[in-house]
């Protein structure tokens, strides 16, 4: 797939992670492939459990002790060369090395992300003292300066708070400084505004937007939020039972769904303006059982274009030179938009 001569920061080819519960196997992520460059927005949108987060665990290699890359390739192009995080060890030195400096990741639930019996400084700086020389005094000022970017008020006191001192808000704004204390080459940031309200969501989005400008960050948004997809993403990678089933350019996928998933989940968002009038229609049934997986395409139960054809599992078909989909029928859908 080619979306742009930008330089490509990450690679992700045909990534399988499968989860093992009580003898039986989750096939987590089932073949996800895409590229991500540097300082664009991927947004990777998609029900829960559809393997978002999964995907994220394993470019960072956080997964579960029960879960494992089985085969496919993460290749990071680093500055000075390609890295194979795949084959890296999960908590071994070129690892760590990688984690924190060069990938990010801003976590779901700041709560249980942020130590509580820490302060919000000391944590803010544990990632800049494993990766760099700088003296506790010199942590400090720099934990500081990062959370007067953030916005914090008062940064020289609250630099000394702990968690459950500061908002929800202001938890969030302390992970994404923890995030970008080493200005990695690549931020993931897994549904940061979970939890909190739409100025603070509004707030936090313009943030990781302003650092990625700064910095010039490659960026992988997790979301369900397909309004936060059409105000940020530059590409987007639609994802249903760890397939992405479509994936392109920002107006490709939202102004010409090619899946009759996309289509399904453009569907069901009210649209600004068209008042209660406007016909909202849910997705059909419910997504299926990981452990009882429909033959085939996986949407086949809730499609409303699934024919025969569908009992066998499709292949990409090239819209265009920036967008591919999962789908047989990838023209009908395409013939409603």
């Amino acid at each position: 797939m080619r979306m742009s001569a930008n330089q490509k920061v990450l690679s992700v080819k045909d990534l399988k992670t499968y989860i093992y519960v009580n003898n039986r196997c989750n096939k987590a992520l089932d073949g996800v492939s895409f590229d991500v460059y540097r300082g664009k927005t991927l947004c990777i949108v998609g029900e829960s459990g559809c393997g978002k987060s999964i995907t994220a665990s394993s470019i960072t290699q956080l997964l579960p002790k029960l879960s494992r890359i089985e085969s496919g390739e993460i290749v990071y192009h680093s500055e000075k060369g390609d890295i194979r995080i795949d084959q890296l060890e999960r908590n071994g030195q070129e690892m760590r090395a990688l984690r924190g400096a060069e990938i990010s990741m801003i976590f779901q639930d700041p709560m249980t992300a942020l130590n509580p019996v820490y302060r919000i400084g000391a944590q803010i700086s544990e990632g800049l003292q494993y990766h760099s020389k700088n003296t506790l005094a010199q942590l400090k000022q720099i934990s500081i300066e990062l959370l007067q970017q953030m916005g914090i008020p008062l940064a020289e006191q609250r630099v000394d708070d702990y968690p459950h001192q500061f908002s929800g808000g202001m938890r969030q704004r302390a992970m994404i400084a923890m995030a970008m204390s080493c200005k990695p080459k690549i931020l993931i940031a897994d549904e940061p505004t979970t939890a909190l309200d739409v100025t603070i969501q509004a707030q936090i989005f313009e943030l990781i937007e302003e650092l990625k400008q700064r910095n010039n960050t490659a960026v992988i948004l997790i979301t369900h939020d397909m309004g936060v997809v059409a105000e940020l993403a530059d590409h987007v990678a639609v994802m249903y039972m760890g397939n992405i089933v479509e994936q392109g350019t920002v107006d490709d996928v939202l102004r010409r769904p090619a899946h009759p998933y996309t289509e399904a989940l453009l569907k069901s968002i009210p649209i600004l303006g068209k008042g209660k009038q406007q016909q909202i229609t849910p997705i059909q049934g419910s997504t299926p059982d990981p452990y009882q997986r429909p033959k085939g395409c996986q949407f086949t139960p809730r499609c409303p274009y699934a024919t025969e054809q569908c009992q066998a599992f499709p292949s990409f078909q090239s819209i265009s030179e920036t967008h591919d989909t999962l789908c047989w029928h990838s023209e009908k859908v395409l013939s409603n938009a």
